[in-house]
């Protein structure tokens, strides 16, 4: 019986490299101001969010009902850690980007 062997030619890799670019292609200024239109967009619904939590955390609260009062708590608490993640994101993407070349 003929034995198979896994061990075949050993190719030598390319060496790859990464260097981000906002220049490198066209209508990068378009989707660079589409992406701050659209962190715009998601802190007005974060505030309205907030808003609206507030609001029915307060009524809830005054009127003795439990589950209006811990739906707008919710909505106020989901609403700030929205809000944080899109003002981290740049920050934190760009800090895993820089780490991610120290993986070997």
């Amino acid at each position: 019986m003929p034995v198979l062997s896994l061990a075949g030619p050993v190719v030598a890799a390319a060496t790859l490299s990464l260097s981000p670019s906002d220049t490198a292609l066209p209508g990068s200024s378009v989707i660079t101001t589409l992406m701050n239109g659209i962190g715009w967009w998601g802190l007005v619904v974060c505030l309205v969010g907030a808003i609206v939590g507030a609001a029915s955390w307060a009524i809830g609260s005054h009127t003795n009902s439990y589950q209006h009062a811990s739906a707008g708590r919710r909505a106020v608490l989901v609403s700030g850690a929205a809000a944080l993640v899109i003002g981290a994101a740049p920050q934190l993407l760009n800090f895993l980007f820089s780490s991610g070349p120290a993986v070997h």
